[in-house]
C-alpha cells in the first residue's frame, strides 16, 4: 500500500496503530442500531467520549433524542472543507439465522456482526483518521469534518435531513463511506438512479368464480396494465445527459462480470421496472372486484423525472379499471468526472489497490443523493465485503486499512486537485 500522499505522522500512527482499528469496528457493530428502531444514542455517545481531542471541536445535533448525530471537526490550512460521512443505524437481523454473533465476533480476518461493511466498519476507519490527525498534531491541508449519522438505512429525517435543515452543515465536498466494492473488483460511486413508486388500483365486478365470464376480474386488469407499463415504457431508450455517457461506460465494465454486458447496458439506457407488492381478492371462487400494486421503475441519473411520468401516464391511459392512485419520486444525481473529489477519490484508492478503480453509478441510492441535491459535491467510496443487509455479514480487516490509508490520503489529494482546478 503506497502512503506516500499521507502526512508522515500520520502514516506512522494508522501503521502503529491497526489493532485499535480492528477494536473500534468490533466496539462500534457491538451497539444494536437496528432500523427499527434505529436508537443510536448509546453508540453517539461512545463516539464523543472517544473523540475527546483537544484539536477535535466535537457537537450533537438532534431533533430526535433517540436518533442523534455527531459533528467532528478538525480545523486545516484552509477553510475548504472535506467531510466524511458514515450512518449508524443498521437493518434489523434475525439472531437465529446467523453462524457468528451479529453484536461482533472477530475470526481471524474477519470481524462479523450486523453493520459490519455498512458501514460501522467505514466509520471505525473514519474515527482512525480523525484520531491520528488530532494525535499527531498534524494540521490537515483542508478543514476535516466527520458527520455520523442516524436515521439513513429507512430514508427518515432524523439523520442527514436534521443536520441540512437545523445547522449550516454545508461542506464543500463530502465522503460517504458505502461499500462500494465487490468480488474484487474497486469503484467510487459518482451516481445514483432516481426511482418512482407508483401505486396503481384495478376495479373490477364482482361474480362467482364457477362464471367468470359475466364478471370483470380486477387482477387481470391490474397484470394486463403491468405488463403494458413493462412492454411499453419499459421498452423506451431513455433519454439521458451526455455527460453520463463515460459514467455508464465504466458502470457496465463494472458489473458486466456478474449480470453481463447486455444486461448491465440496458440497465442504464431504460427503465427497470419491478412489481413489489400485488393484493387483491377476496376469496378463490369469486372473481375479485379490486386489486393494488406498488411497482418500482428506476431511471439514470439526467432523466428527465417529469418527461418519465408523462410517460407512465400515457403508457396506461385508456386502460379500463385501472387508476394511479399514488406517485412518489426521487431525481437520480450525478457528479462529474473529472471534479476533485471524484478524481482524489479515485486517486485515493489507487493507492491501496492495484487493480482498475471505476468511476460508476449505483443502482440505488442513499445519503449521497440527498448531499448532491443539496449542492455539495459527494462520492460513495468505501472497501468492505458483498455481505451487506446479509446473514452473516462481515467486513476483514485489508478492508479496513485500506479505508484507513485512503481516508487518510484524501484530503492532500483533493487538496492538490482543487487547487489545479481553480
Amino acid at each position: 500500500m503506497d502512503t506516500s500522499d499521507l502526512p508522515t505522522a500520520v502514516a506512522e500512527y494508522l501503521s502503529e496503530n491497526r489493532t485499535d482499528l480492528f477494536e473500534f469496528t468490533k466496539t462500534l457493530v457491538g451497539y444494536d442500531t437496528q432500523n427499527p428502531p434505529g436508537r443510536t444514542v448509546d453508540i453517539i455517545e461512545w463516539l464523543e467520549t472517544t473523540l475527546e481531542e483537544s484539536a477535535l471541536s466535537v457537537e450533537r445535533f438532534e431533533v430526535d433524542p433517540e436518533k442523534p448525530n455527531l459533528i467532528a471537526t478538525f480545523p486545516g490550512q484552509t477553510d475548504r472543507t472535506l467531510c466524511f460521512n458514515g450512518h449508524l443505524d443498521t437493518v434489523p437481523f434475525d439472531e437465529g439465522d446467523w453462524s457468528y454473533d451479529p453484536l461482533g465476533e472477530r475470526n481471524d480476518d474477519r470481524i462479523y456482526g450486523r453493520g459490519a461493511t455498512d458501514m460501522k466498519g467505514a466509520v471505525a476507519a473514519m474515527l482512525q483518521v480523525a484520531l491520528a490527525y488530532a494525535r499527531t498534531g498534524t494540521e490537515p491541508p483542508v478543514t476535516l469534518q466527520f458527520a455520523f449519522v442516524s436515521d439513513e438505512e429507512t430514508g427518515g429525517d432524523a439523520g442527514l435531513t436534521t443536520l441540512l435543515e437545523t445547522t449550516e452543515f454545508d461542506p464543500d465536498a463530502c465522503v460517504v463511506g458505502e461499500t462500494t466494492s465487490r468480488n474484487g473488483r474497486y469503484s467510487v460511486s459518482v451516481a445514483d438512479r432516481g426511482n418512482i413508486w407508483l401505486t396503481l388500483e384495478a376495479s373490477g365486478t364482482a361474480a362467482h368464480g364457477s362464471r367468470p365470464m359475466i364478471g370483470e376480474n380486477a387482477i387481470d386488469r391490474l397484470t394486463e396494465a403491468i405488463e403494458q407499463l413493462r412492454n411499453e415504457f419499459g421498452q423506451q431508450e431513455l433519454s439521458v445527459d451526455p455527460s453520463m455517457d463515460e459514467i455508464i461506460k465504466e458502470s457496465v465494465a463494472f458489473y458486466e462480470p456478474e449480470a453481463g454486458a447486455d444486461a448491465t447496458r440496458s440497465l442504464y439506457r431504460y427503465p427497470t421496472i419491478n412489481l413489489g407488492i400485488i393484493e387483491g381478492g377476496t376469496a378463490i371462487n369469486t372473481v375479485p372486484a379490486s386489486a393494488c400494486a406498488r411497482v418500482d421503475i428506476r431511471l439514470t441519473a439526467g432523466v428527465d423525472t417529469r418527461e418519465a411520468l408523462s410517460g407512465i401516464r400515457n403508457c396506461l391511459a385508456g386502460m379500463d379499471g385501472i387508476e394511479i392512485t399514488d406517485i412518489s419520486w426521487t431525481r437520480g444525481s450525478y457528479e462529474p468526472l473529472g471534479s476533485p473529489i471524484v478524481e482524489a477519490s479515485a486517486r485515493a484508492a489507487d493507492h491501496v489497490v492495484d487493480d482498475q478503480v471505476y468511476r460508476r453509478s449505483a443502482t440505488g441510492g442513499g445519503d449521497a443523493k440527498v448531499l448532491r441535491h443539496e449542492g455539495i459535491p459527494t462520492v460513495e467510496f468505501g472497501f468492505g465485503t458483498q455481505t451487506a443487509h446479509g446473514t452473516d455479514e462481515y467486513t476483514t480487516t485489508e478492508a479496513l486499512v485500506r479505508n484507513a490509508i485512503s481516508y487518510g490520503t484524501l484530503p492532500v489529494l483533493y487538496e492538490q486537485l482543487t487547487r489545479a482546478d481553480e
